[in-house]
Parts: C-alpha cells; sequence; structure tokens
C-alpha cells in the first residue's frame, strides 16, 4: 500500500473516533451538578416579591438591605431623596399651577438574555492559569482569572473570543471566569470547559434594576408646562457595582436623560424642575444592561411628556417643541424623524404615530414610531423612523447597523421582558417563558445619520432608548390608553 493512502487511512480512523468520545464525554456532562444538594439561606430574598405586590418602592417603609449611604426611609411620597436636578422651585409651581397632571410608570426586572449562555475553558497548573472566555472586559476577566487562581495577573492569560452577545452581563461581572478557574485548579494541566445552561444563565443573572416615577406638571391656562416634579424610586447599579463612582451616597447614573447638563443632560427647558431618587435596593442583584438607566427614564419622561401635551390641548411635537429652543441638537434630530415619518400628515390607514427624544452617552437621538392596533387589541408596530447626532460618523454602514440592532433589543424587552420574583427566585428559565422579538415582529426601520460635529457620542446604547416611548404614545393615539407598566405583552390593548 502506498505510503500516502496509508496516512490518508489513519487520518480517516483518528477523525472517526472523535465524535465517539465526544458523544462519550457529553453523556456525562452535567450529571454531577443536578446531585449536587445546595441549601440556601434565603433570609430577606424568601419575602422579597415582585414589584405589582410590594409595597416597598411605593410607600415609605424599607428593607435592611440598604447600603451605606443611601437614604434611610421612603419612596414615591417620603420627605428624603437624592436630588439629581433642580431648577427653580418645582413644588411651588405645583401649588400654583391652574392643572395639574399626575401619572406613574413602573419598569420591572430584565434579564440579559444573549443567546450565548455564559461559558470560559481554563487551564490552570501551579504556574500559570490560561483562560478563553467571551467577555466585555478582558482586564476584568483577567483579574477575576488571576484571583481566582491565586497567581498573580503575571502569570495568567485570558484570550478574548468572539461572544454571543453581552449587553453588560460579560462587561462588569466575570462570576462565570471565576467559576470555570476554580473547578480547574481541582484538576491541574487538564482544559475544563464549563457551559451554563439556559435556565442557570436565565436565574442567576445581574438584572436590569426595578424602578418606579411619580411624575408630576403644572400647565398654566394658556397650557404651558411651567413645572415638573420627578420621583424615581427603585433600585441603584453602582450601589451593587460601582459603589466608588458614588457622590456622598448618591447615584449619579440614576438621572441618565433628566441630568443638568453633560452626556445625559435632559431635552427640555422647564422654568421649574426638580428630578429625585429615593434609592431603594432589594436583594436582587442589578446590573449593566444595554442603555442602562436611559431606557426606563426616557420612558418615564417621553410618554409623560406626551400625556402632558394632551393634557394642554397641544399637539405633541409642537408641545416639545416650545421647551427645546435652548437644546437646538436634540430638536434637530425631533424635527428629522418628524419630517421622514409625515407627522401632521395623514398616516396610513389603521396606523397611529408617537414620538420620543432624548440626550444620552453625548448623542442626540429621536424616533418616531407608526403603529396600529387591531380590534381584538393585537399590536403591530410597523415602521420606525430613528435619527442620530452622534458628533462624528466614521462607518455610517455601522452606525445604521447599531441602530437598526439596538431596536430589536429595546422592543424586545418593551413587548415581553419581565423577570419576576418568587420565593426569593427568579421565575423565568428559557425562552419559552421571557421571549425575544421575532423577525416576523421586527418593524421597518429607517435611520437618519446627521452628525453635527464637535463632540464625540455613542452609538449603540443611546437609540435603545427612544425606540420605547415612540411606541407607547403612538400606541395612545391608536387606543386611547396609556401603559405605564411593562411589558407589553400584559397590556390590554382594546380601544377605550
Amino acid at each position: 500500500m502506498p505510503r500516502a493512502i496509508f496516512y490518508i487511512l489513519l487520518l480517516l480512523v483518528a477523525l472517526s473516533l472523535i465524535p465517539v468520545a465526544a458523544i462519550y464525554k457529553s453523556r456525562h456532562a452535567g450529571k454531577a451538578r443536578p446531585r449536587i444538594q445546595i441549601v440556601y439561606d434565603m433570609d430577606q430574598q424568601v419575602k422579597f416579591k415582585n414589584q405589582a405586590e410590594n409595597p416597598f418602592f411605593a410607600d415609605g417603609r424599607a428593607m435592611r438591605h440598604q447600603p451605606a449611604g443611601t437614604v434611610a426611609r421612603g419612596a414615591l411620597d417620603a420627605d428624603e431623596a437624592f436630588i439629581g436636578n433642580r431648577q427653580g422651585d418645582a413644588r411651588a409651581a405645583l401649588q400654583a399651577a391652574d392643572r395639574v397632571v399626575e401619572a406613574t410608570y413602573a419598569y420591572p426586572y430584565q434579564n440579559h438574555a444573549p443567546m450565548e449562555p455564559m461559558n470560559a475553558t481554563a487551564l490552570w497548573t501551579s504556574e500559570r492559569c490560561e483562560v478563553w472566555c467571551p467577555t466585555q472586559n478582558g482586564e476584568a476577566a483577567l483579574t477575576a482569572a488571576a484571583e481566582a487562581a491565586g497567581l498573580p495577573a503575571s502569570q495568567c492569560e485570558v484570550y478574548k473570543i468572539h461572544l454571543g452577545g453581552g449587553f453588560g452581563r460579560r462587561g462588569a461581572f466575570h462570576d462565570f471566569v471565576t467559576q470555570a478557574v476554580t473547578i480547574a485548579k481541582q484538576l491541574p494541566g487538564t482544559p475544563v470547559k464549563l457551559l451554563w445552561t439556559r435556565e442557570e444563565d436565565m436565574q442567576h443573572g445581574h438584572y436590569h434594576p426595578i424602578t418606579k416615577a411619580k411624575m408630576t406638571g403644572a400647565l398654566d391656562g394658556n397650557g404651558d408646562l411651567k413645572g415638573l416634579h420627578v420621583r424615581i424610586s427603585g433600585q441603584s447599579i453602582l450601589a451593587s457595582v460601582r459603589r466608588e463612582w458614588m457622590t456622598d451616597g448618591k447615584d449619579p447614573v440614576a438621572f441618565q436623560g433628566m441630568a443638568p447638563d453633560g452626556d445625559h443632560a435632559i431635552s427640555y427647558t422647564v422654568p421649574n424642575l426638580l428630578v429625585e431618587h429615593a434609592m431603594r435596593n432589594p436583594p436582587v442583584p442589578p446590573g449593566f444592561w444595554r442603555g442602562v438607566n436611559i431606557n426606563q427614564n426616557a420612558i418615564y419622561l417621553e410618554c409623560f411628556m406626551d400625556e402632558l401635551a394632551h393634557a394642554a390641548g397641544k399637539d405633541p411635537l409642537e408641545f416639545r417643541r416650545t421647551l427645546m429652543a435652548k437644546h437646538p441638537k436634540a430638536l434637530a434630530v425631533l424635527n428629522a424623524v418628524a419630517e421622514k415619518a409625515g407627522w401632521g400628515k395623514p398616516a396610513p390607514a389603521g396606523a397611529h404615530r408617537g414620538l420620543a427624544v432624548c440626550k444620552t452617552f453625548a448623542s442626540y437621538v429621536a424616533a418616531c414610531a407608526e403603529v396600529s392596533v387591531d380590534a381584538s387589541g393585537k399590536l403591530k408596530i410597523h415602521r420606525i423612523v430613528a435619527a442620530t447626532d452622534p458628533g462624528y460618523a466614521v462607518n455610517p454602514q455601522q452606525i445604521e447597523a447599531q441602530v437598526e440592532g439596538s431596536f430589536v433589543y429595546g422592543l424586545s424587552a418593551l413587548l415581553y421582558g419581565e423577570c419576576t420574583v418568587k420565593d426569593g427566585a427568579v421565575q423565568q428559565a428559557n425562552f419559552d417563558d421571557y421571549p425575544s422579538m421575532l423577525i416576523y415582529d421586527m418593524p421597518e426601520v429607517e435611520v437618519i445619520i446627521m452628525p453635527s460635529g464637535g463632540f464625540w457620542g455613542g452609538i449603540g446604547e443611546p437609540t435603545i432608548a427612544v425606540a420605547a416611548p415612540a411606541v407607547l404614545n403612538a400606541i395612545h393615539a391608536a387606543t386611547g390608553k396609556r401603559v405605564r407598566q411593562l411589558p407589553l405583552s400584559k397590556a390590554d390593548l382594546l380601544r377605550s
């Protein structure tokens, strides 16, 4: 037999054994974990229930899981709260108002839910530790690996591989790296691949924080907004994840989209404004989730702006414009989506439109959504026009892709995203009870890129914020109903 043919046959035999070995190993994978009997110390966790059931966020009661430096009591109506933005005297304006408009909104826990569950491969010896993992933060992964390995960072190596979704879960948290290295230490010199199950990934996350907001606006006799009081109640991400970023106990990130200035400044000038955060930190671990706090804050502010406009008997676009004279870049993106979407002109039969605008991560973004709701209350999002001014546009095609992708994530959260807590544990376990948006449900997205220069803004996170409030405002135009608590899948959208 020729030598070449012999080696080819030998290679084929060797390759044929690989699936057998893989099947053998896969039959044993995951067998040990179910045999481990874990006893949890539930303590306060078992007493904590869902947002809708727990009065903790709505009244003056607090839990003992308060980090140092937070307020001691109160929530939506309590005396104490951290102030994030104050102009004039909002409470006096409310007292003198011809009409006071009030609404309370709520945002649930949400999971990052990447398609690829948490995983890592680790190889440990007494001299060196190597880790292969999908991560958004290689330095943090290296720190986690070194600590778990008991070795200096100079003797550790982390190889970043392509990730199947991160959205913040693989940025500040590397518990999966710690776990993989800890296991590998028990098998020196043997590579250990750790892959969480979908259920483990879903129920052991660091969740988008739970919050509520009480919005109170003061209108004068002409329907002009003279005062606005925003009281946010809920979790602080920084109190759990980055305490060193806090200022005198205050979480500045909680005020995204409502700050007096900076990368997350409010897009309106209100003569009397008060924005507060009554921090409440229940035991469910929070985390940075794509867009962070601008996701709920944009809903609170932009949906309430729509409510104020309707209470004043004014067009939502014109009502906003009167408050945005000193915010020309924000006004420019708002005008751009309104013009392209055909605001003020008849919409297609059965369709209705809604607007939203904000500044976040230094970029100015706006959206106009076009939706319909049929006689049975079924929602269809037909079209979203989105505009973004990130300062500079280096790669317009990439910007367009990021905007479109952010809407997939933002609309999935709007339609379906809710994690509920029972007996100290998250109830949702897989995509059957925590679904994501399907291609069939995805609207057409028209992206307007309008860089004005002079600054560098974000792309992937800012536009996620305006999708939900634009759709919610369009739903009100279609049905006359205000949806103030997510997800939409639980809302009754039958016309009022």
